[in-house]
């Protein structure tokens, strides 16, 4: 079951939450998925349940690690409601479909470059 069958939105809703503040936790979310060695994904349940997640690897130093860790999916939810963050590809089985969450490319302002003066020393 795609996502966007779950939960349906609007470019007019997208637009105007694509300028709303982040909290601090979604703040850490796109932090995490846009981070490029750290691989998210989100699955889709049957019943529209989802769940966000991703693999963090065992540190040596701490021995911590080496587990799936599941994301807030409130967070997530906005964000992707937002356009922050986008999803890849869905891969259904029967039970389930899993979709790769990226972060959404921004494209950088124009930036205007004025002249330099040249003093007369």
């Amino acid at each position: 079951m795609p996502l966007h069958a779950v939960r349906p939105r609007t470019t007019a809703s997208r637009a105007t939450a694509r300028h709303t503040p982040m909290g601090q936790g979604e703040a850490e979310v796109l932090r995490i998925v846009a981070d490029a060695r750290t691989p998210v994904f989100v699955t889709v349940r049957e019943g529209g349940r989802r769940r966000y997640s991703y693999w963090r690897p065992l540190d040596s130093t701490t021995g911590r690690g080496g587990c799936y860790v599941a994301l807030p999916t409130a967070d997530c939810d906005a964000l992707h409601a937002a356009g922050r963050i986008t999803l890849g590809d869905p891969v259904a089985d029967p039970a389930r479909t899993t979709y790769r969450v990226r972060a959404t490319r921004t494209p950088m302002a124009a930036v205007r470059v004025l002249p330099r003066r040249v003093s007369a020393a």
